[in-house]
């Protein structure tokens, strides 16, 4: 395969990417002023006893990344803007880019010292096979790609470590993971005032 055609073959991998990942934040928006415009009750009522308590939403957030990020983080963001002011908004929304961040990390350092056990082996072939011929094809690039679109951080991050990838490039590619919070938090934050 020509450096050309590798090239090209990453440029496509991202677009489509970026492109899943800007529908999902577009529909999420969407859903986001729907609700805060149309809905006549007010629109988080029923998740209040959840809301109200930062530690908990914090526990949950961090759980979810830990667990390969099922719930979005985009919805701790939209959390985060009823508690406070701008500021607040910010420390929050930094607070859990370094939740996410922290929790590749751990997934990176599982990945690579399981990576011989069974455990992970079932993991790998019920859950990372996609990615990882997409490692195969892309290295660490996948691991940019992963941190500022929806593909599951913490599982590339695994993947990544089980791969034995050398910790300090994968601790530099996954700092574009502050990209995507950067990015998204702001759309958010502008999304809140319409």
């Amino acid at each position: 395969m020509s450096e050309q055609t590798k090239y090209d073959s990453k440029r496509q991998f991202l677009w489509r990417n970026l492109l899943r990942g800007g529908a999902f934040l577009a529909l999420f928006i969407a859903v986001f002023i729907f609700f805060k415009k149309k809905v006549d009750v007010e629109y988080i009522t029923w998740l209040e006893p959840v809301y109200s308590r930062p530690v908990l939403m914090f526990l949950i957030y961090t759980a979810s990344e830990v667990l390969f990020g099922i719930i979005p983080p985009e919805i701790f963001m939209v959390w985060a803007l009823n508690q406070g002011d701008m500021a607040t908004y910010v420390s929050i929304v930094a607070l859990l880019l370094f939740i996410s961040y922290g929790a590749g990390w751990l997934a990176y350092s599982v990945g690579k010292r399981s990576h011989h056990t069974s455990w992970y082996r079932y993991l790998k072939r019920k859950y990372f096979s996609k990615y990882e011929i997409y490692l195969n094809e892309f290295g660490s690039f996948l691991i940019i790609v992963a941190s500022v679109t929806p593909l599951p951080f913490a599982g590339v991050c695994m993947l990544v470590g089980a791969a034995n990838y050398k910790t300090s490039r994968f601790l530099l590619y996954s700092l574009f993971r502050v990209v995507r919070f950067i990015v998204y938090a702001s759309i958010i934050w502008e999304a809140n005032t319409l």
